[in-house]
């Protein structure tokens, strides 16, 4: 595919007919002007070394490696640089809830931006690493594949929210099977499921899910967000989420229940709150992950064309150096530029 990364430059080649413009309009005044001394055929003949082709060739040759050097400006590329690295580091799969109950302001923000706060530092701290999110709430679905795009797996977590999915609920079992096959097939490298929950497991299943995980070689970490005391759910009109009778919904963290799957899971449970303990927590269990050397493939900027249109306009300039105004001596007898 065939792109221009600075397109704005090529406007610039609008300069070009207007240089044209002028300059047959600067010939036909100087006909003119000419023309007051005798009948230009005359006057031609008794100008010997006068040659009324070769200045139109020069300007032609100018204008042309103008119009390319304006082009080389622009940045022409043609298709994408694919290369394949080799790092040493780990596996992490995200799975993040998105459910309504993680809207709940009992940790700062609230728990959703919170949870996003601390994968995103996790993603900073990460140089060799492969890392992929799964978002869940009643259904789960992979947000974005294993990769080693740090920019693109931010981008695609600040985008989290509980729109996204439809159903609502907390189907941690779904999330963790999505996981669980997202990962290579290099046994070597450390592989770990990173779960942030409130724990509200609607579906079931989960902690014989974190078995089967861990019997592929992954482990699973827990991050538990909010109070096990319970916090209102904000309905974003000011109020807060009530169910069928009308009573206002309490979401608690089920601190139980995420313990059970990390240590099914043979991970950790680590609790979040306001401050940065979890964070460190999660930084220093990662980091006992063991690192394996593993290709991946980058796909970089666009090629660079500008190589070819940089020649183009030395070939130019070297042949408007060699073309002079009038004819020259030494090739009278060819008229190259002659009728």
């Amino acid at each position: 595919m065939f792109r221009f990364e600075d397109s704005t430059y090529l406007y610039i080649l609008f300069i070009i007919p207007v240089l044209i413009a002028l300059y047959y309009l600067s010939n036909w005044h100087k006909k003119r002007r000419m023309a007051k001394y005798g009948e230009w055929n005359l006057l031609k003949q008794l100008m010997i070394d006068y040659s009324s082709y070769r200045p139109d060739v020069k300007f032609w040759l100018v204008c042309v490696a103008l119009a390319l050097v304006i082009v080389m400006l622009a940045r022409p590329q043609f298709g994408s640089k694919m290369d394949t690295v080799k790092r040493s580091g780990i596996e992490a799969m995200i799975c993040m809830d998105i459910s309504n109950s993680m809207m709940a302001e009992d940790v700062s923000p609230n728990r959703l931006e919170r949870a996003k706060m601390i994968v995103s530092k996790l993603v900073d701290n990460m140089d060799n690493d492969k890392v992929g999110l799964v978002l869940f709430a009643g259904d789960a679905f992979t947000q974005l594949p294993m990769t080693a795009d740090y920019v693109s797996a931010k981008m695609f977590l600040d985008g989290a929210n509980p729109s996204l999915i439809n159903l609502q609920g907390t189907d941690i079992k779904k999330a963790i099977n999505i996981a669980s096959g997202s990962f290579s097939k290099n046994d070597k490298v450390g592989r770990a499921i990173i779960l942030i929950t409130d724990g509200e497991d609607n579906e079931g299943g989960a902690i014989e899910a974190a078995r089967e995980a861990q019997k592929k070689g992954i482990n699973i970490y827990i991050l538990g967000i909010g109070d096990a005391s319970g916090a209102r759910i904000p309905d974003g009109n000011g109020g807060y989420m009530t169910d069928h009778s009308g009573n206002t919904v309490i979401t608690r963290l089920n601190e139980e229940m995420c313990r059970q799957i990390a240590q099914s899971g043979k991970g950790k449970y680590i609790h979040v709150d306001n401050s940065n303990s979890a964070q460190n927590e999660l930084n220093a269990e990662i980091s006992k992950l063991a690192k394996s050397e593993m290709e991946s493939t980058i796909y970089s900027e666009y090629d660079e064309q500008f190589q070819a249109f940089a020649l183009l306009v030395l070939v130019l300039f070297v042949v408007d150096i060699c073309v002079l105004e009038k004819k020259n001596p030494l090739s009278k007898k060819f008229k190259l530029f002659s009728k």
